[in-house]
C-alpha cells in the first residue's frame, strides 16, 4: 500500500514508519506545520521537524512538510480562544486529531493517491465480526491514546494504521533503539504546541481576547477574594485563586462569566450523580445502558449508564464523581472498558 506516515518528530511515529517500511509499504514521512507562532513544546518546534526529517533519512523513505497553518487557526487555535472566551474549557489536541490529522490529512492524501495514513498513537483498530471497524484501546494501557482520537468513525477508520497499538512504550523504543533512530530516547511531547513553556496559558490568551477581573466566592456567596482573569479559571482548579493560605482545600465548583463570578468549596461540592454531553459522535451508532465513561486523557473510566435523548447523551454514574468542566471529552466505552463506543463533550 502506499501510506502517509503523520511523523511528529516523537518515538511513536518514527517507529510507526519504521515497521510499515520494514513490511513493503511505499512509506511516505510527513510533518505537518501547524502552528507558525513561537513554540518551544508540543509536536511543532523546529526541532521536531528536523527530528522526523531525520529519521526519515534513515529509514530511506521521503520526507515532506506539509503546511496547514491555515486550517490549524481556524479549527484549532481560533475555537480554542473563543472557547475560553465564552467559559467553557477545551481540548486543542481532541480537535486537533478530529479537524487536521484525520480530516484534512486525509483528505490530501485523496489528492495525492495514497491508500491509507497511519499515525504513532497507541490505539487499535479491528474488524468486529460482522465485518464493522472498531476503535479499541492500546496494548499499553499506560499509554492508551484512545480518548484522543474517539471521533473517527468507520471510513476513516477504514484508511487508518496504528502501527504501535499493539506495542508496550518499551518495545516502542526498543524498536527505536534497534534501529539506531535518534528519536529511541526522546520524552514524549504532552502539551499544547502553541503554547509556549516559558509564557504559558494565561500570556498566549491575554494576546488575543480581553480578561476580565472576578469574584471569588463560596458556596454561601460570601466574598474570599479576587481572581483578575476569569477567563483562566476551570471547574475542579484549586490554584492560582488568590485565595488566604492555611485553611482547608477549595475548588473552583462553579464559574459565572456574565457575572464575572467564580465559586469555591471543598472536594464534595465537585461531586455530582449525573452529567450531560453533547456533540456526540459514535464509532458505530447511539448506545445506552451500561458502559464505562473516560473524561480525562489520562484518567480512569468509570461506571456508568447512558441515555440519549434530543441529541444528547445524559451520563448517570454508578458512584458520583466530580465534576467535568464544560468543553473537555467524555469518551464511552464498553462494559469490559476495550471498545471505543463514542464520546463528545461536557456539557
Amino acid at each position: 500500500m502506499k501510506i502517509i506516515v503523520a511523523m511528529s518528530g516523537g518515538v511513536d511515529s518514527s517507529v510507526a514508519a519504521a515497521l510499515l517500511a520494514r513490511d513493503g509499504h511505499d512509506v511516505v514521512g510527513v510533518t505537518m506545520r501547524l502552528w507558525g507562532g513561537e513554540s518551544d513544546t508540543g509536536c511543532c518546534s523546529v526541532a521536531d521537524v528536523d527530528d522526523a526529517r531525520r529519521v526519515a533519512q534513515q529509514l530511506e523513505i521521503d520526507h515532506v512538510v506539509f503546511n496547514f497553518t491555515e486550517d490549524f487557526e481556524r479549527h484549532v487555535v481560533g475555537p480554542y480562544v473563543t472557547a475560553h472566551a465564552g467559559g467553557t474549557t477545551p481540548n486543542p489536541c481532541v480537535e486537533c486529531n478530529r479537524r487536521i490529522k484525520f480530516d484534512r490529512l486525509l483528505r490530501r492524501a485523496d489528492v495525492l493517491g495514497f491508500d491509507a495514513v497511519a499515525t504513532g498513537h497507541h490505539a487499535r483498530i479491528a474488524r468486529t465480526p460482522d465485518g464493522r471497524w472498531s476503535l479499541r484501546r492500546g496494548a499499553d494501557r499506560a499509554k492508551d491514546q484512545s480518548y484522543v482520537v474517539h471521533m473517527l468513525g468507520p471510513a476513516t477508520l477504514a484508511r487508518t494504521l496504528f502501527p504501535v497499538g499493539d506495542l508496550q512504550k518499551a518495545d516502542v523504543r526498543a524498536v527505536a533503539a534497534d534501529l539506531g533512530l535518534r528519536t529511541a530516547t526522546k520524552p514524549d511531547s504532552q502539551d499544547v504546541c502553541f503554547i509556549t513553556s516559558s509564557g504559558g496559558r494565561r500570556e498566549f490568551l491575554e494576546r488575543r481576547l480581553p480578561v476580565h477581573a472576578a469574584e471569588v466566592v463560596d458556596t454561601a456567596g460570601a466574598a474570599v477574594g479576587r481572581i483578575d482573569a476569569v477567563e483562566l479559571v476551570t471547574i475542579g482548579q484549586r490554584k492560582g485563586l488568590g485565595l488566604a493560605g492555611g485553611g482547608p482545600k477549595r475548588y473552583v465548583v462553579g464559574v459565572d462569566r456574565a457575572t464575572s463570578t467564580v465559586v469555591v468549596g471543598d472536594e464534595r461540592d465537585l461531586l455530582v450523580e449525573a452529567m450531560w454531553v453533547e456533540h456526540v459522535t459514535w464509532t458505530g451508532g447511539p448506545v445506552a445502558g451500561e458502559v464505562r465513561v473516560q473524561c480525562s486523557a489520562h484518567g480512569p473510566a468509570q461506571q456508568a449508564a447512558i441515555t440519549v435523548a434530543d441529541g444528547l447523551v445524559g451520563v448517570s454514574w454508578t458512584q458520583p464523581q466530580r465534576r467535568v468542566a464544560p468543553g473537555q471529552s467524555v469518551v464511552f466505552y464498553d462494559a469490559d472498558d476495550r471498545i471505543v463506543l463514542g464520546g463528545g463533550t461536557a456539557s
